[in-house]
């Protein structure tokens, strides 16, 4: 497999906070002079949020589903420096250091169930792809997809792989489906499910798999409260989701049944 090659980023100009969301990520501009939406360490869900949104949005590119351009963003404390909302500024100051930003699509729009666009095999595929990663924020309330050039996109995965939330019994998610793919927003138009096992089986494979998580910043897996190493953090990413690849067709058939 090809090695993935991610890039690091200079932020050099914060431009707006998006307030959508809870964890107030910002439009800013890179030193490559492209805009990004920057998820910050620094939010709720610290480190946790962005290794689950790089997870995520890696392993469906490696499907071959649509998703903006993931850069490693460096950002110094000038910023909060000179922010004049103490929130934001808060933010800025505790998210010193390496952040994740995903390419901005100017033009994109929210999708929308009842008139957006997906066609079945992406669908299906965006259907599988959450229940491998245990994607709670995928529904009609909140469908982290965008419509960009008449084509589906991916956004937010940073509420997947919730079992890291607790490493004292990672271990125990071993083994289970995803029974709230029910809930999911595009499991209606998932009518190729079946096929899209069957490409995600060939498209995957534990090499991707760590490849992917070798990539993850060190310094996003340390944490002051966890005996785990860095290190057997990566493998308990790896196990988990070989096991949930391996385990593909119980998870077709759950979304089959739920459909």
């Amino acid at each position: 497999m090809n090695a993935i090659d991610i890039r690091t980023v200079e932020v050099v100009q914060y431009i707006k906070p998006l307030r959508e969301g809870g964890s107030l990520p910002a439009i800013v501009l890179g030193d490559d002079d492209f805009l990004y939406v920057l998820k910050f360490r620094g939010a709720g869900q610290g480190s946790k949020a962005l290794i689950a949104e790089f997870i995520g949005g890696e392993l469906a590119r490696a499907m071959g589903l649509n998703v903006p351009e993931l850069v490693f963003m460096q950002l110094d404390d000038s910023f909060s420096k000179t922010e004049g909302d103490e929130e934001i500024q808060d933010l800025l100051k505790f998210s010193v250091g390496l952040n994740l930003g995903l390419h901005f699509l100017s033009g994109a729009i929210a999708y929308d169930p009842l008139v957006s666009l997906a066609d079945p095999f992406s669908a299906s595929k965006v259907v599988l792809l959450d229940s491998m990663i245990s994607n709670i924020d995928r529904t009609v309330k909140n469908t982290n997809l965008l419509n960009w050039n008449r084509e589906l996109w991916l956004i937010d995965h940073g509420a997947s792989l919730f079992f890291h939330h607790n490493w004292d019994t990672w271990k125990s998610h071993l083994g289970r489906t995803f029974p709230q793919v029910k809930e999911h927003v595009l499991l209606e138009k998932a009518s190729m499910l079946t096929d899209a096992s069957v490409e995600i089986r060939q498209l995957i494979n534990r090499d991707i798999i760590q490849e992917i998580i070798s990539k993850i910043p060190d310094d996003w897996l340390h944490e002051d409260n966890s005996a785990m190493t860095a290190e057997e953090k990566r493998e308990a990413y790896i196990v988990f989701l070989v096991d949930r690849w391996l385990d593909i067709d119980s998870l077709t058939k759950e979304a089959e049944d739920a459909r």
